[in-house]
């Protein structure tokens, strides 16, 4: 058995190759999407001023990579190579689609609130760069779980920049109030743009310390 099939716990059977561990850590965590590649960055500078907004954008991206990685693997073999990243788009605008109708169906509130950011997850270069630079060159499952790293990567630094935001912004956690409003006055500027920009940075230099200096290396 392979080194690699021993980390993935299998003998390649799932259809990984016994990469699938490996690939779910790279792309939680060595080589994560927003605080290492810094990709994606306008939804976590947009959405991130309450962390309910913050997990929804991040369900979005999850489902939508998920998807159109599964569906771009499957058709891979199939798909001329001149015209492969207009089928990347359509795939990938379909999930956007269907996510963004369930939202509006389901929880119209939190449709409103998020505004265009769902539907410009079409354009988001995690989901295009995961399709174009991985899917077009794996089997399904390892593609699934690269989507669902990818996803769960860019969920998990979206919701901590959403915690401290909303937390120093409003004195609340998913609207519960945490920091009673008779001795702790918000700063509006966590709750501005300008705080998501500083909280970004904060975010990704803790991240990169917490990583080594070998993080961009994704070693």
């Amino acid at each position: 058995m392979s080194k690699d099939a021993k980390s993935c716990g299998s003998c390649g059977t799932c259809g990984c190759g016994g990469k699938g561990l490996t690939t779910l850590k790279e792309g939680a965590w060595s080589q994560n999407p927003l605080a290492i590649q810094v990709l994606g960055i306008c939804s976590a500078l947009a959405v991130t001023s309450k962390l309910e907004n913050s997990l929804v954008m991040g369900a979005a991206l999850i489902f939508v990579c998920v998807g159109s990685n599964f569906f771009v693997s499957i058709l891979r073999n199939n798909i001329p190579h001149r015209i492969r990243m207009i089928v990347e788009v359509a795939i990938i605008a379909t999930f956007v689609i269907l996510f963004d109708q369930i939202l509006k169906a389901f929880y119209w509130d939190m449709s409103k609130q998020l505004g265009p950011y769902v539907a410009l997850i079409i354009t988001n270069c995690i989901v295009m760069g995961r399709a174009e630079a991985f899917a077009l060159q794996n089997p399904p499952m390892l593609s699934i779980i690269d989507g669902f790293a990818n996803g769960l990567g860019y969920a998990g630094i979206l919701a901590a920049i959403a915690i401290f935001r909303e937390l120093t912004g409003f004195g609340t956690i998913m609207g519960y109030e945490i920091l009673a409003k008779d001795w702790y006055t918000p700063n509006q500027i966590m709750s501005s743009a300008p705080g998501a920009f500083f909280t970004l940075g904060i975010v990704i230099a803790i991240f990169n310390a917490i990583k080594g200096p070998d993080a961009m290396e994704g070693k």
